[in-house]
């Protein structure tokens, strides 16, 4: 049973905070972070779907480490299959083989086989980044070359250059020179921001006939008509945008979508980094749309966050030995044991559990909670979500509409206090931040979370709605 109260670590001082602070400036490279905070928090430990600073004091997390955390911090199960991993096989060189590897490799293949109708492969690396750049390989080396990719407005892929270079925000690439191969950008059916007046649907169709027109004619600069081949490889797409604010595309998007690619030989790449692994209610969130991806990344929730493993699964013509042999791509901790251990024992939780029922039912009691709190709160403009992937979207109250980052940021603030009260206790919230506006409040909670903890993150957001709204 989790002590939401624990003691507080006696070593934990003022003095010992500073210490830390004055370290973390003096030696700490500020490039492998984002502090949305002006002094970030100090973590000491977590479990469940809590986390606690080093005097004790308890945050609920709705973001559980970008959905890496599917099924709650410290999950006695999978740190245990760590534990063994490590008293075994801890390690191994990548050019040789063990069991984990195999089996999981086999079990995802095979899911997918299952999934798709597609036979396919399973090549692994450590982070998402590092899989969305092996991803580029088996792309380019599939098209004859071909580095052109389209990408959505919104999408996130990473932050190697690679990746940068089909992740639509500019700033990420600004520091680093000229991207030549840099993705051209299609319209997200974001229906919030849309056409005023437009179903969601009407929006959908509306974006592909836009995408699609850029076939009609050689001089919209994609397609030569005489030989039937476009300039462009690849289209990568989040099925839910992550980064992008969790916006969520009507049904009839992506199946549309894939006939234009399939009708033009171009590929579709379906990053399934943040929401694959239940986050949405299906083991890969494509599912939701009824299309087969040609390849298809994933990481995160994949470990739990314990030792980072990534991947890709791919169509067996697109990723054979034979036209991606041995060596195409390589890590030396791509495939690690102690990685593919601890996936293998989340796998057999996932196929023990039924996250199809219990992650829906979940999110829609959630959405619920979220839409009464619209109802009553004017810096609610929009509320969404599929599974247990949910979206608040905050904006100025005098319309409900105008984007309001500085009331998000000021959110985030409150909410690090962890003096909110609720049933007489004190709490903090972990709140993480997306959008195109930087405007939204992404809600990715542990998969496990009770209906209980669903009650209190709701009674403490109405908090934080309440007293940051401007009077």
């Amino acid at each position: 049973m989790l002590d939401r109260n624990p003691t507080s670590n006696p070593l934990a001082s003022e003095n010992d905070r500073e210490r830390l602070y004055a370290l973390e400036a003096e030696y700490c490279s500020y490039g492998d972070t984002v502090h949305y905070t002006e002094v970030p928090k100090i973590f000491e430990r977590c479990e469940g779907s809590f986390i606690y600073d080093d005097e004790g004091q308890q945050f609920l997390d709705l973001q559980m480490w970008y959905s890496a955390v599917n099924f709650g911090y410290a999950n006695p199960r999978l740190n245990e299959a760590l534990k063994r991993q490590i008293d075994r096989l801890p390690q191994v060189a990548s050019q040789y083989l063990h069991k984990e590897k195999i089996e999981l490799a086999a079990e995802i293949a095979i899911g997918a086989q299952e999934r798709f109708g597609q036979k396919g492969r399973v090549h692994f690396n450590v982070g998402g980044a590092q899989a969305v750049e092996d991803s580029l390989k088996i792309v380019r080396n599939a098209s004859n070359g071909k580095s052109l990719m389209f990408a959505f407005e919104g999408g996130y892929h990473g932050r190697t250059l690679g990746a940068s270079a089909i992740t639509s925000s500019y700033r990420y690439r600004r520091r680093y020179g000229h991207f030549g191969e840099r993705a051209q950008f299609i319209e997200f059916p974001y229906h919030f921001r849309g056409p005023r007046g437009m179903s969601k649907e009407e929006y959908g169709e509306l974006c592909v006939k836009k995408f699609e027109r850029l076939f009609e004619s050689e001089y919209n600069g994609v397609w030569d008509p005489k030989v039937g081949q476009a300039e462009y490889a690849a289209f990568y797409v989040e099925p839910i945008q992550g980064t992008g604010g969790y916006v969520i595309p009507p049904p009839n998007f992506f199946p549309e979508l894939k006939r234009v690619l399939d009708k033009h030989g171009i590929l579709l790449v379906v990053d399934e980094i943040q929401m694959g692994f239940y986050r949405t209610g299906k083991l890969w969130s494509i599912e939701h749309f009824g299309v087969t991806p040609d390849v298809l990344v994933f990481g995160k929730a994949l470990t739990n966050g314990l030792n980072p493993l990534s991947g890709i699964w791919a169509r067996e013509e697109l990723i054979n030995p034979t036209v991606f042999p041995a060596g195409s791509t390589h890590s030396t901790f791509n495939a690690n044991p102690l990685g593919t251990a601890v996936a293998l024992e989340a796998m057999r939780m996932m196929r023990e559990d039924d996250y199809e029922t219990t992650v829906p039912a979940k999110g829609a009691y959630f959405l619920d909670g979220l839409k009464a709190l619209k109802e009553k709160h004017k810096i609610v403009g929009d509320v969404d979500g599929l599974g247990l992937a949910l979206r608040i979207e905050i904006c100025e109250p005098h319309d409900s509409y105008t984007p309001s980052k500085k009331l998000v940021d000021l959110m985030v603030d409150e909410a690090l206090k962890g003096d909110l009260v609720h049933g007489g206790e004190r709490y903090g919230l972990v709140l993480d931040i997306g959008g195109y506006h930087k405007n939204v409040i992404t809600v990715a909670p542990a998969l496990t979370i009770s209906y209980e903890e669903i009650d209190l993150a709701l009674a403490l957001l109405d908090q934080l709605f309440e007293r940051v709204t401007p009077r």
